[in-house]
């Protein structure tokens, strides 16, 4: 499980490095690059609910073998493709099976681990290894696009892919039940989920870039805001709803969730924030700046090590306090460096700040969403959960970056800009998460 979750963390992160010589081979600028990246990123969010549904209606077994193999496929495609359009559409394909994948996986983790302190250690594992392959990433894409070229940064997954689909049909528990061919999905949902947040990005985006008409601007957040109405609406007509009614009545699962969303958002800022100062201000070659940034590697394998035993002592919600106040730091580190100046090493604290914010935030976050769930709704409670880590960090650095860096709307220094707007997000995570009530299960 967590093989996979590894290369679905590295495809996060890898093609941001690669994205100038895929232009270049393609002859695509700058603006449609973009996609690559944010369409892989909204398209397995927005769809992770419905991925997390079909776990619980069709089982985990199933769901994971089939999202696992579809991912490996696109992968293979991306790979191999022989026009820009084909690339895109790979890149969308592989966002569906992570969503399909992801959720039948963290589930079969949960039910595997009970409540207390193996599940703790568990889900520590897990954060650790995204966050080591959301780095490892940048290192990744410099080390094979400079030796290898950068279609291998998505050949390179397939092996192991197939590595995670033999082990789960050996070491995976099979389906209890029989699947449900009876029950209906809320694709409509699932479709207008994804809709809203490309839309918003879109308008956001194009507000930050000179000459854009504002009219595109308002049809896409007039779009945006049509889908959300839309989603609502659809969700509480449906029959099978990807978000049952009773979800929204453990306020502890939503604030975790919401808060989630901008603990996320700021992490995935981190990261392009360090590139543009390290490559940008610094003139740091790629490989050079994938390698530098390892220590955040090194310190999240050290955080994932320390976390556990302090959330069972501390709880997950002090310990998710810790995580923000941590992003936050490393954010106004950020911003200081590039008003100050300095080298490579001005950016070390605010990489250690990192760390400890994801390793504290996000495990004790997952934690507080996934407390007291059942085998009937593990698939759901760990779909939105992964919903809302993606869609918060694609969000996140569509609004913090795309409005950072749009020399169009303001005069400021883009990264003390884009830090001081993350920081306010964070601010807001911590009154959220402040305030939800604490599942009794996490001081056990």
């Amino acid at each position: 499980m967590s093989m996979l979750q590894f290369f679905v963390a590295v495809d996060v992160t890898v093609v941001n490095i690669a994205l100038p010589s895929i232009g270049a081979d393609y002859g695509v600028d700058g603006h449609s690059l973009a996609w690559v990246v944010v369409g892989y990123t909204i398209t397995g969010g927005g769809l992770l609910m419905l991925g997390g549904r079909l776990g619980d209606l069709l089982g985990r077994r199933r769901t994971l073998l089939s999202g696992t193999a579809l991912f490996g496929a696109a992968s293979l495609l991306a790979g191999l493709a022989p026009s820009f359009p084909v690339l895109v559409a790979a890149r969308l394909l592989q966002g569906v099976g992570e969503a399909v994948a992801l959720p039948a996986a963290m589930a079969t983790i949960l039910l595997l681990f009970p409540e207390g302190p193996r599940r703790s250690r568990a889900l520590s594992v897990w954060a650790a290894v995204a966050s080591c392959g959301l780095v490892l990433g940048f290192a990744l894409a410099g080390i094979i696009t400079a030796h290898l070229g950068w279609r291998w940064i998505f050949l390179i997954s397939v092996p192991f892919i197939v590595v995670v689909v033999v082990s789960a049909l050996i070491l995976v528990p099979a389906d209890r039940s029989a699947p449900s061919a009876r029950a209906r999905l809320d694709l409509p949902g699932a479709l207008l989920l994804t809709a809203c947040p490309l839309l918003f990005v879109y308008a956001v985006v194009e507000a930050g870039e000179a000459g854009t008409s504002p009219w595109a601007v308002v049809v896409a957040l007039t779009g945006a805001a049509a889908a959300a109405v839309g989603f609502v609406k659809v969700e509480s007509r449906s029959p099978n709803p990807l978000v049952p009614p009773s979800f929204f009545a453990v306020r502890s699962r939503v604030r975790a969730n919401l808060t989630t969303m901008l603990l996320s958002g700021a992490l995935s800022t981190s990261f392009l924030l360090f590139t543009f100062y390290l490559q940008g201000r610094l003139g740091i070659g790629p490989l050079g700046a994938g390698l530098t940034m390892l220590p955040l590697a090194v310190a999240l394998i050290m955080a994932s090590m320390l976390v556990p035993r302090l959330l069972e002592r501390w709880g997950p919600r002090a310990c998710t306090l810790v995580g923000l106040t941590c992003a936050g730091g490393a954010m106004v580190t950020v911003a200081v460096a590039a008003v100050v100046g300095g080298g490579p090493a001005a950016l070390l604290p605010a990489m250690l700040l990192i760390a400890a914010g994801m390793g504290f935030g996000l495990v004790g976050l997952q934690y507080i969403a996934v407390s007291g769930i059942t085998d009937e709704d593990a698939g759901i409670a760990t779909g939105v959960q992964r919903a809302a880590d993606q869609l918060g960090g694609a969000t996140g650095v569509a609004v913090y970056v795309g409005l950072g860096f749009a020399p169009a709307l303001h005069a400021g220094d883009p990264f003390v800009v884009a830090a001081v707007l993350a920081v306010a997000g964070l601010a807001l995570g911590a009154v959220v998460i402040g305030r939800s009530p604490v599942p009794a299960e996490a001081h056990t």
